[in-house]
């Protein structure tokens, strides 16, 4: 039989094993003041392929998203942003250096 919590006027609270056929009480049976039943969220974790670590708010999933956050940041603050790479101490610029056209181009003459 499962333990239903219920909440007097004042906040004070009180709990009490009852069958789930049985109807919720109106009145505390102590002191037969009004009472309502108070409910509580399910703790509810879904398994299986179908889903995302991000589906969930875990404290290492908000370290990921502060730590991408900072990133961004100290990028942008290099002159870099999402059009332009961020530049090191000397000037010279992160990003990979391009091939020239045809550079890694094999020809199939044979």
């Amino acid at each position: 039989m499962p333990i239903y919590e219920y909440r007097r006027p004042d906040g004070t609270t009180f709990e009490l094993q009852q069958s789930f056929s049985d109807d919720a009480l109106t009145v505390d049976p102590d002191t037969g003041v009004p009472v309502e039943r108070v409910l509580h969220a399910p703790a509810v974790h879904f398994k299986g392929k179908g889903f995302y670590s991000t589906d969930y708010g875990t404290r290492k999933r908000e370290r990921e998203t502060v730590a991408a956050a900072e990133g961004s940041k100290q990028g942008s603050a290099n002159g870099g942003g999402p059009d332009k790479p961020a530049e090191g101490k000397d000037g010279a610029s992160n990003a990979p250096a391009k091939k020239p056209d045809g550079a890694g181009k094999v020809s199939a003459k044979t």
